[in-house]
Order: structure tokens, then C-alpha cells, then sequence
């Protein structure tokens, strides 16, 4: 098996973007069941189709990790309140924007700041947009 690195010049060519984003300083990390209904609009922001969630409390205030599950992909949270940051994974195919569900999650979890890397995936040459 060969690894490729490839820099995507025309981001047409892909068949969904991820955007990964790193919440730091942020705040409303400890329990779940207040964010999911911020992940879901998250995701209505963004013109995505929910199928389902699933979320997991590590308990005694030791933050949460879960999944809205879409017809587009998903958009995953794992929290460490402890170091007051949150990892956040937005994947969107079929041309939707992930960018849309920032100012859902920015207002909700309040992150002094905010790290975000875009990545193209499904690079595809056939691809006619």
C-alpha cells in the first residue's frame, strides 16, 4: 500500500469537505444533553439531512463525546473540560458548506478561540461540477 500527498488545487474535484475545528477557551463542555440540540441546528445550518445522534456523558463532569449522524456525513464533538477545549470533526458532502454550522457552535460554546483546517476529501478528476 502506497501513501499519497496531494494538494488540491481545484476543490470541485471533491466529493465533500471536512473541516476540523479546535475550540479553545471554551465554555458548556460538561454534559451532552444541552449541546445536542446546538450540533443538530449546527447542522440544519449547513442544508444537512439528520438521520440520528448518539452521545456518550463520561460522568462526574469529565465532558462528552458524540455524533449527529447525516445523509451527508456527520459532524462529531469529543470535550475535555478540564482544559476548557473542544474537538469538533464538520464532514459535508454533496456541496453543502460546513463553514455555516460556526456560528451555531461559536455561540453556544463561547471558545476564546477558534483553530479550523479545511480538507478536501474524495479527490475525483471525473467529477463535473
Amino acid at each position: 500500500m502506497s501513501a499519497d500527498s496531494q494538494e488540491l488545487e481545484d476543490w470541485s474535484k471533491a466529493l465533500g469537505t471536512h473541516l476540523i475545528v479546535e475550540l479553545y477557551g471554551a465554555k458548556n463542555l460538561f454534559l451532552p444533553d444541552p449541546s445536542i440540540p446546538i450540533l443538530r441546528q449546527a447542522a440544519i445550518d449547513c442544508g444537512a439531512e439528520i438521520l440520528d445522534d448518539m452521545f456518550h456523558d463520561f460522568g462526574d463532569r469529565y465532558g462528552f463525546t458524540g455524533v449527529i449522524i447525516l445523509s451527508e456525513s456527520h459532524i462529531s464533538i469529543h470535550t475535555w473540560p478540564e482544559h476548557d477545549y473542544a474537538a469538533i470533526d464538520i464532514f459535508l458532502c454533496g456541496g453543502l458548506d460546513p463553514e455555516k454550522a460556526l456560528p451555531a457552535l461559536q455561540a453556544y460554546f463561547e471558545p476564546e478561540r477558534i483553530v479550523k483546517k479545511s480538507i478536501a476529501r474524495g479527490i475525483n478528476p471525473k467529477l463535473k461540477r
